[in-house]
């Protein structure tokens, strides 16, 4: 924190003092007490800090953080009063409440609470509610002005019709004093020509920056005028208020007396420089300030801060209403809400908005800049602006001007980063505006139950995301900045989105939309069959290509994971089959580590003799072939396995809409070609026996996916009459039909068509078919599709794949 001037030092800068006898030094300390009353600050702190450095004591220690506190010097404060607290056991509980105050104005909280902390004092346990930040309401850029502020304190902007810029500075330097240099005159008055004894800077003085960027010093016409500043334009009448503070020189020898800040108002040229000068009729300089005049043309009323009696604090904001004469009213005191046992100062209104600073709300820094709503009855609903408006430093004289066609916005501050001791900002609203509608599968907004984290990733911080009316997702975003957004809600895939990117772009509003789509939980997308040879788990070389297949599966599309269903048939005993296919379960998940598939994404399941594909019971002669359709392993590749888990739409899958969870399965069937055709002996209808095992897995698949419909189409190839094989292929898609239906799988789900001879895949009416190619004709093809079934409320098409 540099060392600064602000609008409760320079209310006391604004205050010529005049004073009668001086007692004779008896201490350092005494003599810096007499400084202070004075408001010879800058020159007591040093002297106070002699003191303390000829002899260390609590008193000199917590009389310079005292004087830093009234000088605005926040960190020398600080640091004061870490010595006051930690070096001496005398210390009060205000003490700390002071450190604590302005460790937090500095960024140094933790470093005050660990100082209590070691003096058995939790930091905690005091309520110092004035320590709490404010949240920010606006978005808002701010940023010093060029070609205003100097090295020293520069504060308050107002502009005239021209769109020429007024505001105050003490630019001129400082003059350093020493106690011998201080000069008594024969009237007893203590002070100096050429600068202020509060801060041993030069006197205010307004300036004018015209609109090319000259700047020039605007001179008062009042006589022995020492500070002049709070610039303030009734355009309509060509008025210029300001405030001053003159010197006096007639004055009893044994009177005390401090000369206030008044309101004078004068005519301005278009050179800027000023003709005549008129006082408000309630200025009383020897008696109460009356300074920062704002004058609102519109309410015809003149906002002012004094600290006239009557008052609630230190200083009050007050108005006088005027009219077309200049002819003031009485002051009316603004009351509470504004006003408090604090200090308020700096009136602003715009439209149905009043602002101004203080030290009595609860705030940020030392002082801080609210908004009110206004009404010609009274003031409500007072409200911090937050930062960055504010900030944890003095932040006042916040101003809303057209210039130049344009509105601007500026305040006044002695924040860190600053060019001097106290700075003109700009404030602008710069920021882009987000606007994203997170839609459900019908595509209607949802509104909330869903949770949103925007994150800014240049600045490296969140977003506040909001909801407007709508239900629609908005936030306000950084210019030039990247943000990534996650979406996510339980059961829907989480949405992440890495691409938003407010550089370059030249809208106000940056659009997205998202759609939350449920998770198809264990949604099975492949189906296959391995079989063992009797009494025997190990993995045959029939069988490798399966599991072979499935490793690429699963290392192509993590969100893949596998369930194994082991079987046995009926010979052996019940225990010695639920081992049995236990072993054979777990002789998949070995095979599928040479993938590096881990055992967490293979769920096992096994049953022994208890799920029979076929009436191969026990004692039930049956066939080799029908005993080897039970010793089998069933292979499911389900989609989104875990139910607890929240998962991300896969990075393969983000161009794909999911709002039906078949178009995974078809996503995955483009690829493998699952669905089997069963080919048949000339002139037969019955199923051979390897088709058995492909049918099999068939029947797995639709029992795994109860909204696939299956649609059977019978074909024979060309030798015999057309009547003839019409009949043959109704025979062989019925064989299809009634296999299945005994596995299980209902009627109403089957659909035949038959087609006869009329669709060969050889035309040998014109070509020499070989006894292949007319295999390739007798066949009964198989496809899947998606049945009339209800998701997410919807009723849903056949389409067949």
């Amino acid at each position: 924190m540099k060392k600064t001037l602000t609008i409760l030092s320079i209310a006391a800068a604004m205050t010529l003092v005049t004073v009668g006898t001086t007692e004779a030094q008896k201490s350092k300390i005494r003599y810096a007490d007499e400084q202070m009353e004075l408001m010879n600050y800058q020159h007591a702190v040093e002297v106070y800090q002699e003191a303390y450095a000829k002899k260390p004591t609590y008193e000199a220690a917590k009389k310079t953080a005292q004087a830093y506190e009234v000088l605005r010097d926040y960190d020398n404060s600080y640091d004061w009063w870490k010595t006051t607290v930690s070096e001496y056991d005398e210390a009060t509980p205000g003490d700390y409440m002071q450190l604590l105050r302005y460790g937090q104005l500095t960024d140094q909280l933790s470093e005050a609470k660990s100082i209590l902390e070691s003096k058995g004092v939790s930091g905690d346990s005091i309520q110092v509610e004035e320590l709490l930040n404010v949240q920010s309401r606006r978005k808002l850029k701010v940023e010093g002005v060029e070609g205003l502020n100097s090295s020293g304190s520069d504060f308050e902007m107002a502009v005239d019709g021209s769109g020429n810029r007024y505001f105050v500075s003490d630019r001129g330097g400082t003059y350093p004093s020493k106690m011998p240099s201080l000069r008594i005159d024969g009237r007893n008055k203590i002070f100096s020509e050429e600068k202020q004894d509060y801060t041993d800077r030069e006197y205010f003085s307004v300036y004018k920056q015209d609109t090319e960027g000259n700047v020039s010093e605007v001179v008062s016409n009042i006589p022995d005028t020492y500070n002049f500043s709070d610039p303030s334009f009734a355009k309509e009448s060509g008025m210029l208020f300001y405030s001053v503070t003159r010197g006096i020189t007639k004055v009893k020898k044994t009177r005390d007396i401090v000369v206030q800040p008044e309101i004078y108002y004068s005519k301005v040229n278009e050179d800027g420089t000023l003709t005549g000068f008129t006082a408000v009729p309630f200025n009383d300089s020897i008696g109460y300030a009356v300074m920062n005049p704002y004058v609102d043309e519109a309410a015809k009323r003149l906002y002012f801060t004094s600290d006239m009696p009557g008052g609630m604090g230190g200083t009050d904001l007050y108005y006088s209403e005027y009219d077309e004469n200049m002819t003031f009213g009485t002051p009316v005191n603004l009351g509470s809400p504004v006003n408090t046992p604090g200090n308020e100062s700096h009136a602003f209104r715009k439209e149905d908005k009043f602002y101004f600073s203080s030290t009595g709300h609860k705030g940020m820094g030392g002082m801080d800049i609210f908004m009110a709503d206004y009404s010609a009855t009274g003031m409500s609903n007072v409200m911090n602006m937050g930062s960055p408006v504010n900030s944890l430093a003095d932040d006042f004289a916040y101003r809303e001007v057209e210039r130049e066609g344009k509105e601007e916005v500026y305040l006044s501050s002695n924040r860190k980063g600053g060019m001097g001791l106290d700075d003109i900002y700009s404030v602008a609203e710069v920021y882009k505006q987000f606007l994203a509608r997170v839609i459900d599968c019908e595509g209607l907004v949802i509104g909330d139950s869903y949770l949103a984290t925007l994150r800014d990733k240049t600045h490296n911080g969140d977003v506040q995301t909001s909801r407007n009316s709508k239900g629609e997702l908005t936030a306000e975003l950084e210019p030039d900045s990247d943000f990534g957004i996650k979406i996510s809600k339980p059961g829907y895939f989480s949405i992440t989105d890495e691409d938003i990117s407010t550089k370059g772009f030249e809208g106000d509003t940056l659009k997205r939309e998202y759609k939350l789509i449920p998770i198809p939980y264990q949604l099975p997308v492949y189906v296959d069959i391995v079989y063992y040879d009797l009494d025997k788990y190990q993995i045959r070389e029939d069988a490798k290509p399966v599991l072979d297949k499935l490793g690429e599966l699963m290392n192509r599309y993590e969100f893949l994971d596998l369930l194994v269903g082991s079987h046995t048939d009926s010979r052996a005993s019940d225990e010695y089959n639920i081992t049995l296919s236990n072993n054979r379960a777990e002789a998949v998940t070995e095979y599928m580590a040479q993938y590096n598939i881990p055992a967490e994404r293979i769920r096992l399941e096994w049953f022994g003799e208890q799920q029979l594909v076929n009436d191969c019971g026990d004692g039930v002669p049956c066939p080799e072939t029908d005993h080897q359709l039970n010793r089998r392993s069933e292979l499911v590749l389900e989609a989104f396995s875990d139910p607890s888990k929240q998962y991300e739409i896969p990075e393969e899958l983000k161009d794909k809409d999911f709002c039906d969870p078949e178009d995974l399965f078809t996503q995955i069937q483009d690829e493998i070609a699952q669905i089997p055709t069963i080919y048949f002996d000339f002139d037969k209808s019955m199923l051979r026996s390897v088709h058995k095992k492909e049918l099999e897995r068939t029947a797995i698949m639709l029992k795994r996916m109860p909204n696939l419909m299956l649609y059977i189409e019978g074909h024979t190839d060309q030798r015999g009459d057309d009547a003839y094989n019409q009949s043959l292929s109704e025979r062989r898609a019925d064989a299809v039909k009634a296999y299945l239906t005994k596995r299980g799988i209902e009627g109403e789900r089957m659909e035949e068509t038959w087609f006869g001879e009329t669709k060969p895949v050889n035309d040998c009416s014109e070509l020499d078919c070989t006894s292949a190619m007319h295999q390739l004709n007798r066949r009964t093809e198989l496809r899947v599709g998606k049945s009339q079934f209800t998701y997410s409320g919807r009723q849903k098409k056949v389409d067949v794949m």
